[in-house]
């Protein structure tokens, strides 16, 4: 029977914050596993997102949202690879 191929995910996001928040948030996604700053400006943080499915994405969003600060943190696009590819 063949294997099932893995598959990796990779998803960025855009992260709203009060702007008196944004740089304790910039410090709590730093230490997130997965979870990769690629820039922020005017309360809006750019983040890419690593991992194994659209449920441990759309987990790692709830929890950012929940973030003291955090308006909003909203998926903007979802990759899939094929492990291997």
């Amino acid at each position: 029977m063949p294997e099932t191929p893995s598959l990796y995910h990779i998803s960025s996001a855009v992260v709203a914050t009060l702007p008196t928040a944004t740089l304790s948030v910039l410090s709590q996604l730093a230490v997130m596993k997965n979870v990769e700053v690629h820039g922020h400006g005017g309360g809006k943080i750019v983040i890419v997102i690593e991992g194994t499915s659209t449920g441990m994405m759309g987990e790692c969003l709830s929890r950012i949202s929940l973030f003291d600060g955090v308006i909003s943190a909203n998926m903007v696009f979802e990759h899939i690879e094929t492990e291997g590819a």
